[in-house]
């Protein structure tokens, strides 16, 4: 089969659901056959318009109400559209609401036959894999008791486990990792990446930004009944985050660009060091991070604070125009104050190319007893000094922020994406997202081990 086959077609969809103000009136409407209507339409979605195609995963991002499950629905065909037409090729397997197509009087082992054979597998094909089904659940003797004592967890254990079995080739999920354990999610991730890898079409809804840029191809962000971006996921992340803070704030404040301060701070001009000098040219176990410099900008944010400069150090103090994995450096951070701020915070995050966060800080937990207030026209340095992690082959990008208030309730005047890259041109990383320095690695044999075994 083609990676070009369209699997999901959406042409012109809409959703109106019809409020009636008393169930009188549904009997009328029917009487009166169309002459005279006795609802009023309430629309949820309107002209929503897109393809997936085979091998695709895309993930669907929106605040509550925006109409994501509703869109769902009508993909799956639990719920008829009420304009357009909805297009489906293949076997559709969904995670929709908690412990849909469960029958909660009947066992975990019962409800596995009955939602199987939902999905089209035949009981033979059911006694097969049904062992297969339970260990992947792991709820152990649950599996014998009705589902309506299950938990959230387990309703999700059982229900995830189910579609992960039935040969599906379209897989509709809908925040159903979000009440999952880290183990289980884990295991959801790595049979999502199987999946991805053999060919199977993915839509993904989740409020998780990261597990968007990581997970999905692209994504397609739903607002006031239409679809407001359909793009790469990096550019649905950095745009959400951003109008989530809008609606909390109100509409940004000018650009960096008009705010007071230069793009260079103030600071004094000196000599960017060049630590691969002092280490051996030709080692290809050194991981070499070269450094883009701060690019002023703005964001989003009230523009009650500007950041005016971002550089990477080393432990003296020197800015760097390169750095290497596993050493220490001093991340500082400059803003100037237009407006007084009670608790300020700064914080970093960085993250690699899909958008995923990969580590950060900010200064809240050092200075929760102790806030250091900023008056209009203060100028302040905030200084991270951390060991650099080992960074796989790629680009990287390091946002700054700078709020008022505590880590649960703040508003934020500047938040600046991609002030400094970072392009990690060689590495002695392994596996995984990022590394760590090793202090010692040992492998050796044990004396006596044949005997009596190593302690």
């Amino acid at each position: 089969m083609s990676s070009d086959e369209v699997m999901i077609e959406a042409r012109g969809v809409g959703k109106d659901y019809l409020i009636f103000e008393k169930p009188s009136h549904r009997l009328w409407q029917m009487l009166f056959r169309g002459k005279r209507n006795f609802f009023r339409a309430h629309t949820v979605l309107r002209d929503i318009s897109f393809q997936v195609r085979r091998g695709e995963t895309v993930g669907l991002v929106g605040r509550n109400g925006s109409g994501k499950s509703t869109l769902l629905a009508m993909i799956c065909g639990t719920l008829p559209a009420s304009t357009g037409d909805v297009l489906v090729n293949g076997r559709v397997a969904a995670l929709l609401e908690l412990g849909a197509g469960f029958n909660p009087e009947l066992s975990g082992l019962e409800n596995i036959d009955l939602c199987a054979q939902i999905y089209g597998l035949t009981a033979e094909q059911v006694r097969d894999r049904q062992q297969s089904i339970v260990d992947f659940a792991d709820i152990g003797d649950y599996i014998h008791q009705p589902v309506k004592t299950y938990s959230s967890g387990m309703f999700t254990r059982l229900a995830f486990s189910v579609v992960a079995h039935v040969d599906a080739d379209i897989l509709v999920i809908d925040e159903a990792l979000a009440v999952g354990d880290a183990y289980f999610v884990q295991k959801c991730m790595r049979f999502l990446a199987g999946f991805k890898e053999k060919g199977g079409t993915l839509l993904f809804v989740s409020h998780d930004m990261g597990a968007i840029s990581s997970l999905c191809d692209r994504a397609i962000w739903l607002r006031d009944r239409g679809i407001v971006m359909d793009a790469a996921p990096k550019e649905i992340a950095n745009a959400y985050l951003a109008d989530l803070y809008h609606a909390q704030q109100g509409e940004t404040a000018a650009t960096a660009g008009s705010a007071s301060g230069s793009a260079d701070g103030g600071l004094e001009s000196v000599d960017l060091v060049d630590p691969r000098l002092e280490l051996l040219r030709h080692s290809n176990l050194r991981n070499d991070i070269e450094i883009v410099p701060f690019k002023a900008g703005h964001d989003f944010g009230l523009g009650g604070a500007v950041i005016e400069m971002v550089t990477l150090s080393d432990s003296s103090g020197r800015p760097l125009s390169w750095l290497i994995g596993g050493e220490w450096v001093q991340l500082k951070v400059t803003i100037s104050a237009s407006l007084a701020l009670r608790s300020p915070i700064v914080g970093f995050v960085v993250k690699d190319r899909l958008g995923q966060p990969l580590f950060g800080d900010n200064t809240h937990l050092f200075y929760l007893d102790e806030p250091v207030p900023l008056q209009a026209g203060d100028r302040a340095r905030a200084v991270f000094e951390f060991r650099m992690p080992i960074l796989a082959r790629g680009t990287y990008s390091l946002s700054v922020a700078i709020a008022d208030g505590s880590q649960a309730d703040h508003v934020v005047h500047q938040w600046l994406h991609e002030a400094v890259m970072l392009a990690s041109r060689s590495t002695s990383l392994a596996t995984g997202l990022i590394g760590i320095p090793m202090k010692s690695v040992i492998f050796q044999t044990v004396a006596g081990s044949r005997k009596g075994g190593i302690t």
